[in-house]
């Protein structure tokens, strides 16, 4: 598998990210503990370890925080972004100062936590989903936007929309204030016309009537609209089992004629019935608004910590 660039985003500075983060931990003092407790010169090599079985994600961005935090720390990894790793599993190791090493520390593993932690859940949730694609929403960590995205695109998932800046994305709110979906499609169109503007168009629908307006809209006048977004018509049952008989006949009416998005009640446990319906997208908030971290750690008493880990069933 090679390595997935992050996102690209037109405003969205990386490194800036990496500097806020690193800030956020040293502020202007740095680390006191190890100033109080490591002499400056003294070198170490430190090992990550995987705590549980899941997707790694985060390498690439480790690299970056290391590199920002001292040039001269070496790093090397066993294991490349997109891997599975088993608990107990050496993922690399970093080489250098061991100030420069315990000050990137948290910062490396926060990020790489939280990336595993999307990873792990995407990848579950994209082979359940199969052949329907899943994709992420825009419930990410403020400020964490790319990083959370470029998590489901290691875990194997596609991204949706970035911001509100590079797809119109007709949502519910949008169709009241417009008066009407045909209204919204319609004001829609012109501001694409009017702007010189190409881009993707997507509507919302929650009944089998509003698709027929937006087919019948679509049938008489020329538009942008190239997605119908399918929301809440999975239907739970008590017996925790859902009822996508209203999402299929939804896609079957509109025929391939546009692609389809389902969204709402999609868990692992759904997401595989919901992706037998023949949408081509499942779009999931939980991927990225309820993220579970995958337990990984750096350590530089490897042998020790593989016993402590052992002991407590965390390696």
């Amino acid at each position: 598998m090679e390595s997935k660039a992050p996102p690209c985003h037109p405003t969205y500075d990386l490194k800036a990210v990496i500097k806020l983060a690193l800030a956020e931990d040293s502020a202007d003092l740095g680390d006191v503990t190890s100033m109080a407790t490591i002499p400056a010169e003294v070198e170490v090599e430190a090992h990550f370890l995987a705590k549980e079985d899941g997707i790694v994600a985060g390498i690439a961005l480790a690299e970056m925080i290391f590199h920002e935090v001292d040039p001269c720390l070496k790093v090397e990894w066993c294991q490349k972004d997109g891997d599975h790793v088993l608990k107990g599993l050496r993922l690399g190791k970093v080489y250098g100062k061991a100030h420069s090493i315990v000050v990137a520390e948290r910062v490396v593993l926060n990020f790489m936590q939280r990336m595993s932690g999307i990873a792990t859940l995407t990848k579950a949730m994209a082979e359940a989903a199969f052949p329907a694609v899943i994709l992420e929403t825009r419930k990410t960590a403020p400020g964490l936007r790319l990083v959370d995205k470029w998590a489901v695109l290691i875990g194997g998932g596609k991204n949706h929309r970035l911001g509100l800046f590079d797809m119109l994305l007709i949502k519910d709110n949008h169709i009241s204030i417009a008066g009407g979906i045909t209204e919204a499609l319609k004001s829609a169109d012109h501001y694409l016309l009017q702007n010189n503007l190409q881009m993707e168009v997507e509507v919302e629908t929650r009944t089998l009537e509003e698709i027929k307006e937006v087919l019948e809209y679509a049938s008489q006048n020329k538009t942008s609209l190239t997605r119908i977004m399918l929301d809440n018509m999975v239907i739970p049952r008590p017996n925790g089992d859902v009822d996508v008989s209203m999402l299929q006949e939804a896609v079957r009416m509109i025929d391939g004629r546009f692609e389809t998005e389902a969204s709402g009640n999609v868990t692992l446990d759904t997401v595989h019935q919901i992706g037998q319906t023949g949408v081509t997208y499942i779009s999931s908030g939980a991927l990225t608004h309820s993220v579970r971290a995958l337990d990984i750690s750096l350590k530089i008493d490897t042998d020790l910590a593989l016993e402590v880990g052992r002991r407590t069933n965390r390696a």
